[in-house]
């Protein structure tokens, strides 16, 4: 059996919101003193006697300075997991937070590369780097399958402009490249290998983007990854 940590904070749902057709922003009223940094993450029990052993890992997407926390969450609504039952909560039910833990830890400027729900640790780095006027000239490159999939896409517009860069695996359309992001694809896009490259994603893709990346002769110290 795994050994949990024991710190438990019982949190109420203020507000449920869909941001994609799959994806949901929940608000969460705060425990006093609560800290975490931009891509930590903790685990999230439901509060309900028959979820009371199911516990994920979810990325908070606010800031620590916000008053309330928030999460955004993917929800698989195609089996009976912990997902589809969050997506069923509304304001007013209840959340069990535990420890902050693990982090993608932003080292400095650089490239962004994310897969689907896998740009949640990402959000809150690039909100906080938005806050503090130090965005610069960082890059994202998503991938997704549709364009319909794409999490908080105007957000990541205003904030990186012509540096938000999308790419999709099932559609093609003219607004969006429709390219897997392989060795050959970074290179078109990357033309400086010396800066910091972000990844996260399902661990295939977080797998094949670092030996891309080496491949192309990126330090595999400038390779950043989520750390537990």
């Amino acid at each position: 059996m795994e050994d949990y940590p024991n710190e438990e904070h019982i949190v109420q749902i203020l507000e449920t919101e869909n941001v994609t057709h799959n994806v949901k922003r929940f608000k969460l009223s705060k425990p006093d003193s609560y800290k975490f940094k931009p891509g930590q993450a903790t685990d999230i029990v439901i509060n309900l006697p028959a979820w009371k052993e199911e516990r994920r890992p979810f990325t908070f997407t606010s800031l620590n300075d916000w008053d309330n926390l928030e999460f955004t969450i993917k929800i698989y609504d195609d089996h009976n997991g912990v997902t589809n039952e969050l997506g069923k909560l509304r304001a007013g039910d209840e959340l069990i937070l535990h420890d902050v833990f693990g982090a993608i830890n932003y080292e400095g400027e650089g490239v962004f590369i994310a897969g689907g729900a896998g740009v949640t640790p990402f959000i809150a780095i690039f909100r906080q780097l938005q806050k503090d006027g130090k965005l610069g000239n960082n890059k994202l490159i998503f991938s997704n399958k549709t364009s319909k999939d794409i999490i908080l896409k105007d957000e990541f517009e205003n904030m990186l402009g012509k540096n938000f860069i999308n790419t999709l695996t099932d559609e093609k359309t003219l607004q969006y490249d429709n390219r897997k992001i392989d060795e050959n694809y970074l290179k078109e896009k990357i033309k400086d290998l010396s800066k910091y490259f972000y990844i996260c994603g399902p661990d295939p893709m977080i797998e094949s983007i670092s030996e891309a990346l080496k491949k192309l002769g990126v330090d595999k110290s400038k390779i950043v990854v989520e750390q537990f």
